[in-house]
């Protein structure tokens, strides 16, 4: 079979990762790297055997014959870089999340692959991470019965302005930066969000955006959710890189939390699972269940370009988490409970 070759925009902190996961898998190449800066490229490249290197996305573009391309870049330029995607006739785009930088900016993003016949896809990487797939089978078995109540949690402390110092520059924090992925988690779990409510508030002084944020979902099927969000917290149990899930449903109960364990609990008593996760040279151990979920979800996406399945985190798809990181800001800003299905 013939390798689909694709190009990557932005050599920063998150690409070394993105590129590692894809040389994983088979079927799909990566022949050239475009940051503004060269020498980034350049350093990525020579790591990982590449000898493309651009720092003119149009001379990328008008040069190499790709497939594909990962926008891997700051989000304000997501927009840019799928305009100049469509404009020189690619047509799937993966771009990563958070889609754009405001609503404006993803309705724009959907319109222009949509009007071009191009394909847009949101790397969207947490409903991958290698526990949230297992916890979806076990609540999807009925071992609780029936769920009725549920908390998603991201509770952290970690220094994540240190490796990307432009996010303590964001007037819009952690809702479109860590909402994006809680709320994606819950869609996956427990399906579309019908309405929420938002508080939100900025505990570091050092940073323009916020970085707590408390958000209560009903879903469509009545379920409430409680989602929490946090990169002020000092816990015994640090998330970073992941989600705490606690679900109830009507004949028991499950929570993921510390150590990537499982557990669910019956009146039979509790069993416990602890998921176990292979290694890789160019991923960070301590961040393996981040990292690793690069592979999953490049896979499905690849599987979707070359007609082998059907993605999940296309930009048609993903737009439904957006309207929830909007809706939660305008509903923290109107003090009020917001409707998805009027929210625009």
């Amino acid at each position: 079979m013939k390798k689909l070759r694709f190009a990557i925009f932005g050599t920063g902190f998150w690409s070394q990762f993105q590129l590692g996961a894809w040389q994983e898998l088979e079927g799909v190449e990566c022949v050239a790297l475009y940051n503004r800066t060269k020498e980034k490229a350049d350093k990525l490249a020579a790591r990982f055997g590449l000898t493309r290197t651009y720092d003119d996305p149009e001379a990328l573009l008008s040069t190499e014959k790709i497939d594909f391309v990962d926008i891997i870049t700051d989000v304000d330029t997501h927009l840019h870089f799928v305009e100049l995607s469509v404009k020189h006739g690619v047509k799937h785009i993966i771009c990563q999340k958070p889609m754009g930088p405001d609503f404006a900016s993803c309705k724009k993003m959907m319109e222009v692959c949509r009007s071009a016949g191009a394909k847009l896809y949101i790397h969207e990487n947490y409903r991958w991470e290698r526990p949230l797939p297992r916890f979806k089978e076990i609540l999807d078995s009925g071992a609780i019965g029936k769920p009725f109540k549920a908390r998603v949690s991201f509770n952290s402390g970690y220094p994540v302005f240190d490796n990307q110092p432009f996010l303590a520059e964001l007037d819009k924090f952690i809702l479109t930066d860590m909402g994006s992925h809680v709320f994606d988690v819950t869609r996956f779990m427990f399906g579309e969000c019908k309405r929420l409510w938002c508080q939100k508030r900025t505990v570091n002084p050092k940073i323009k955006g916020e970085d707590v944020a408390s958000v209560m979902l009903q879903m469509e099927n009545g379920m409430p959710v409680f989602t929490e969000l946090s990169y002020s917290s000092i816990v015994e149990h640090d998330a970073f890189t992941t989600v705490f899930i606690f679900v109830e449903g009507d004949s028991g109960s499950m929570y993921m939390g510390p150590g990537f364990e499982i557990r669910t609990t019956t009146k039979a008593g509790t069993t416990s699972e602890v998921v176990t996760f292979p290694s890789y040279d160019w991923a960070d151990p301590n961040y393996i269940v981040n990292h690793e979920s690069g592979i999953p979800i490049n896979q499905n996406i690849l599987d979707d370009m070359l007609g082998l399945g059907k993605a999940e985190t296309t930009g048609e798809d993903n737009f439904n988490t957006v309207k929830m990181v909007w809706a939660a800001y305008a509903s923290a800003e109107r003090g009020e409970i917001i409707e998805l299905d009027k929210f625009e």
